[in-house]
């Protein structure tokens, strides 16, 4: 697979977020090439802070391949990963966090900060954005200017 197919995948994740009224991210995880992990944002529906679209998609791709590490897993996410998640992907060994558009607010991918820079760490990923930077950009402005419209009534 390549980058647009896997980031298309989290986008369909993304729109079944926004589906339950959730903040519209989607997020996948990779081992040679197959899908192993998939999650959306679900902090509102499943009562759980932590449940955001990485943290749900890591935690599936570890529960089918047995183990907390993920090793040699690179994980696609339409929204930059917050300080949470990067850690979350830091602990799990990730070795690729690739993301679509950046979050200016909490970005901690060198948005706002760069926890994957910080060389006391033990782990480091490689990060790459800009994957249908537009696409994902996009789902998150229609469902806040869709929110503020509702707010507005």
């Amino acid at each position: 697979m390549i980058d647009d197919d896997i980031m298309r995948e989290a986008l369909v994740l993304a729109r079944a977020a926004e589906a339950l009224g959730e903040v519209p991210v989607g997020a996948v995880v990779v081992q040679d090439g197959i899908v192993i992990g998939r999650g959306f944002n679900r902090p509102i529906s499943a009562h759980d802070p932590t449940a955001h679209a990485e943290v749900v998609a890591m935690r599936d791709a570890a529960t089918r391949i047995g183990n907390y590490r993920l090793t040699g897993c690179d994980l696609y996410v339409t929204l930059e990963p917050c300080a949470m998640c990067a850690g979350a992907a830091i602990l799990a060994r990730v070795r690729t966090v690739v993301y679509g558009t950046a979050d200016p607010t909490t970005g901690a991918c060198g948005s706002v900060i760069d926890i994957f820079a910080e060389n006391r760490l033990n782990h480091h990923a490689d990060v790459r954005s800009g994957v249908l930077t537009e696409e994902c950009a996009a789902v998150l402005k229609q469902f806040f200017a869709s929110r503020r419209g509702l707010r507005g009534s």
